[in-house]
């Protein structure tokens, strides 16, 4: 189950965190069409809002045709978002990860990660499209030629 957290100090408003924080969840696989979102009530509890919030937010994902409300049942997921190159066992995850380690290692706190990371992100859409590198050649892979009869 998703668990939603509201920072009251953030400057976005409540519905949209949590209509955030389950796009987020589902991008990380985390939620997956058949899932149940939790009840509003289940939401108010765990983040002391407005019931009217949760249930905005949730209007949001479905105008987005994201989840479905079915009544007296919940609201459920209807598309993924997940993406293979950021599941949990991606190179990418584990390279990011490595990185974050690095980052800590240099004694770079979580506020300087978080600034270096969206300043870096704010350029992302300029960044230069590279070419897909070629698999490294297996070292056990045999050669196999095929000869021509004559």
């Amino acid at each position: 189950m998703v668990r939603y957290r509201i920072d009251r100090h953030s400057g976005v408003t409540a519905y949209m965190q949590i209509v955030q924080q389950t796009k987020q969840a589902m991008r990380l696989g985390l939620l997956v069409p058949g899932d149940r979102l939790p009840t509003a009530r289940e939401v108010v509890g765990m983040t002391a809002i407005n019931p009217n919030t949760v249930h905005k937010a949730y209007r949001e994902l479905e105008h987005e045709g994201l989840v479905e409300s079915r009544r007296g049942a919940g609201t459920f997921v209807t598309r993924s978002l997940s993406r293979p190159e950021t599941s949990g066992d991606s190179a990418l995850r584990a390279g990011l990860l490595q990185w974050l380690r690095q980052a800590r290692a240099a004694g770079v706190g979580r506020d300087d990660v978080t600034a270096l990371f969206t300043d870096l992100v704010g350029g992302y859409d300029a960044l230069p499209q590279e070419a897909p590198q070629p698999a490294p050649a297996d070292p056990h892979a045999t050669c196999q030629t095929e000869i021509e009869e004559t």
